[in-house]
């Protein structure tokens, strides 16, 4: 597979790592939309949030837990943040491999643009 995602997860591809456990990966985003914004992705490769099913219920479990660590090392709760899933072309995902944006840092206008 030549997932980007996938080979990061794999460290093939360099990423400034924030955070990593055995399922779990988070780096920062190199083109940011905000002065804070991490990428937060399941090693195993999934296509998109609706992809996972009961049997992943540790997965997800993993997946929210790096998050809300995240943002506390980060310092966003105290401020605020954005915590965003896009699925599929019209959602605006642009890798097909299910990953969390956490977005900080500034104040996040909605819709986001």
């Amino acid at each position: 597979m030549n997932c980007i995602f996938c080979r990061i997860a794999n460290h093939e591809v360099p990423a400034e790592t924030v955070y990593e456990t055995d399922t779990v990966l988070a780096f920062r985003d190199i083109h940011p939309k905000a002065p804070t914004h991490v990428l937060v992705i399941p090693k195993v490769h999934h296509t998109h949030v609706a992809a996972l099913g009961p049997e992943d219920n540790e997965l997800k479990i993993a997946l929210h837990d790096a998050i809300s660590q995240i943002i506390r090392d980060l310092k966003l709760d105290e401020s605020g943040c954005r915590v965003v899933a896009n699925l599929g072309a019209n959602g605006g995902q642009e890798v097909a491999h299910l990953h969390y944006h956490i977005l900080g840092g500034r104040r996040l206008n909605w819709p986001p643009g």
